[in-house]
């Protein structure tokens, strides 16, 4: 399972520099869809531990292409209209849920070792789906100017930005890996637990939607320090309160600005600083040093945490993450410059 978040730090380079590159985001798209498929299919084989190590590793590298891609596509097709990304993307959110109510059901009436064969339809109606999209024209764009990207990387705006997100998936970390677990620990059914991990992601489509009306009145930087403020708080009560049901069904609505709000800005954040020239190649580094290098570094930092003391301290170690971004944020995050034809 590590393999996922390994390929997550290379990948999305990789392939966001061949997107910039071509041009032809979208053939590359259906390329790693139909090939990640294709790899995928060796679990088939029951090929032992390493060579299901394998797989995974192929697998991921060319699955963990797709979406930075996708967001550049998306963002290219909204053109002017980039406030209405929330509302596209919380259908990848819709996805979760469908996907976690479907397979979850589907695996009450059959062996789990079916799995891999009820992944296989989802992986197929990507690849198709991914046809659908129109591709781009080969375009013909003036080279970027040399060095452009080393000196939008090390600009001391996008160290923030870069630094914050990364911080955040750190603080995630105890989540994604130990929330379950801490919920059982207090006595909550597997009903339960899966009901609370739901009404975290409706939260995320919910701020998706009003999203647009948001960054009307609001400056990212404000977004982003309410947003950072909100998932402090969420932290801590999942932490100290989780035996007060009213509390944590509060705590899971902060899921909303833990993840939606913050990745919502992100993704235009990257576009105003990235540019045309580049813009493949920010979401790559947002996508590897955040969710892949941030999430992998907060899941193991938490595992020492829930072995040392319990999965309470691992909590509040995201709570200590969390405050050391909202300082950064506040010292640094300046708002994006604005580049023409996106």
């Amino acid at each position: 399972m590590a393999t996922i978040q390994l390929t997550k730090i290379v990948a999305p380079s990789v392939w966001g520099w061949l997107g910039d590159k071509t041009g032809q985001r979208v053939r590359l798209v259906r390329f790693g869809a139909i090939t990640g498929s294709l790899f995928f299919g060796g679990v088939f084989l029951e090929p032992g531990f390493y060579g299901l190590l394998l797989v995974m590793l192929v697998f991921t590298f060319f699955w963990n292409a797709i979406l930075p891609l996708y967001e550049v596509i998306t963002l290219r097709a909204l053109g002017d209209q980039k406030e209405k990304y929330g509302r596209i993307r919380l259908w990848g959110s819709v996805g979760f849920i469908g996907a976690v109510a479907l397979v979850g059901g589907l695996l009450e009436l059959v062996p789990i070792q079916s799995l891999p064969w009820l992944l296989l339809p989802v992986f197929a109606g990507i690849a198709l789906s991914s046809f659908l999209v129109p591709a781009e024209p080969g375009e013909r764009k003036p080279p970027a100017p040399k060095g452009s990207l080393k000196v939008i990387v090390t600009h001391p705006a996008v160290v923030t930005f870069f630094l914050m997100n990364f911080l955040l998936q750190v603080s995630h970390g105890a989540y994604y890996t130990f929330f379950s677990i801490h919920l059982e620990q207090h006595g909550y059914s597997k009903l339960s637990i899966g009901l609370l991990w739901s009404l975290g992601v409706f939260a995320e489509i919910g701020v998706f939607l009003i999203m647009h009306r948001l960054t009307r009145y609001f400056s990212v930087r404000q977004i982003a320090m309410g947003a950072l403020t909100l998932t402090l708080i969420r932290w801590i009560l999942i932490a100290e309160v989780t035996d007060v049901v009213a509390v944590l069904l509060f705590a899971q609505l902060l899921h909303a600005a833990s993840y939606g709000a913050l990745h919502a800005i992100s993704v235009q954040y990257i576009q105003g600083y990235f540019g045309k020239h580049h813009h493949g190649q920010g979401q790559a580094l947002y996508s590897g040093l955040t969710f892949g290098a941030g999430g992998a570094l907060g899941a193991w930092l938490s595992g020492f945490l829930v072995d040392g003391f319990n999965t309470s301290a691992a909590f509040l170690g995201g709570a200590a993450a969390t405050a050391i971004a909202i300082v950064i944020t506040w010292r640094g995050l300046r708002p994006p410059p604005v580049h023409e034809g996106g």
